[in-house]
């Protein structure tokens, strides 16, 4: 069984919805061999300095978040993928505290499969940025300003799949180039969406 962390405490104190949820949820991740830690403001839990799973919530839901949760086998099939975006994470959602008891074997036994992924050296095979769509509003752009493809070219895999995931979503073409031109300047200067 794992230790306390008083420095995830915060998060379990501060909460106005889901608090018994987090706590049973918090009580199920350290009875295990995992440590607690606080990473992007919510309790996360490692196992040998690697992120194994977290616990978080929305308006109407709360939910652990398997790192990995693309290489569980789930066979009770109750992990979601929480965007078609999201390549290697997968939640187990809940509702109500009776939802978290009633799964309590399942999720102790996702977490130990999750752990012997770890232990394991498995590594989720992520898309390249050459199997993203680019759209052609943004082709054309980078067609005329060869110093624009240049930036774009020297960003991360990450921030350059990230521009053409949002560069491609919305229906209208007027859409696509008004945000292409909008994050122009970001490209330039090296930044991604979020910077």
């Amino acid at each position: 069984m794992s230790a306390l962390n008083p420095k995830a405490d915060f998060f379990f104190n501060k909460a106005k919805s889901w608090k018994e949820e987090y706590e049973y949820l918090r009580k199920l991740m350290l009875d295990s061999p995992m440590v607690e830690e606080v990473k992007w403001g919510v309790p996360c839990y490692t196992f040998q300095n690697t992120n194994v799973v977290l616990i978080h919530g929305f308006k109407e839901y709360c939910a652990l978040l398997f790192h990995k949760g693309v290489l569980l086998k789930d066979p009770k099939k109750i992990l979601i993928q929480q965007t078609a975006n999201v390549q290697a994470g997968r939640q187990i959602r809940f509702k109500n505290l009776e939802e978290i008891i009633k799964l309590e074997k399942v999720i102790k036994a996702y977490v130990k499969e999750a752990i012997e992924i770890e232990k394991s050296g498995q590594k989720v095979v992520f898309k390249t940025t050459q199997e993203y769509t680019m759209p052609e509003e943004f082709k054309l752009k980078l067609t005329e300003d060869p110093h624009l493809k240049k930036c774009f070219d020297a960003l991360t895999p990450g921030r350059q799949r990230a521009y053409l995931y949002f560069f491609g979503q919305p229906k209208l073409s007027k859409t696509r180039e008004e945000r292409v031109k909008k994050y122009i300047p970001n490209i330039l200067n090296g930044k991604g969406i979020e910077d």
